[in-house]
């Protein structure tokens, strides 16, 4: 499972760098996509596949108990899911006001655009 993952995380984190070097602004923004989801997995493999219960201290113990699976993992990729979110739905409307301004999507146009 964990070579798995790991060969899925690379896949991803490869075909987002190879859409980031395109000339499309459409192509920028899924390749960011493609980064976001990678990351997220690789952070959500690094806490270990596996289940165990939840990380609760019982009434009279003073400490979770120790096989507890890991929350901060999970918080991490919610958080990073969000922003990505943002991130993403910015740079949408950015690309759509670009496009409706100069009519192309090309990166290489937008830079002869400046006055």
């Amino acid at each position: 499972m964990q070579i798995s993952l790991a060969i899925l995380i690379a896949v991803l984190f490869g075909c987002g760098f190879y859409l980031i070097m395109r000339r499309s602004y459409l192509k920028v923004i899924l390749g960011l996509m493609l980064l976001g989801h990678a990351a997220n997995i690789l952070l959500f493999t690094s806490a270990g596949i596996g289940r165990g219960p939840a990380p609760l201290v019982s009434e009279g113990m003073t400490a979770a108990q120790p096989d507890g699976a890991d929350p901060v993992p999970q918080a991490l990729v919610l958080t990073a899911i969000v922003i990505s979110f943002g991130v993403t739905a910015f740079a949408l409307v950015l690309f759509r006001r670009a496009y409706d301004v100069l009519g192309t999507d090309d990166i290489d146009e937008l830079r002869h655009t400046e006055t």
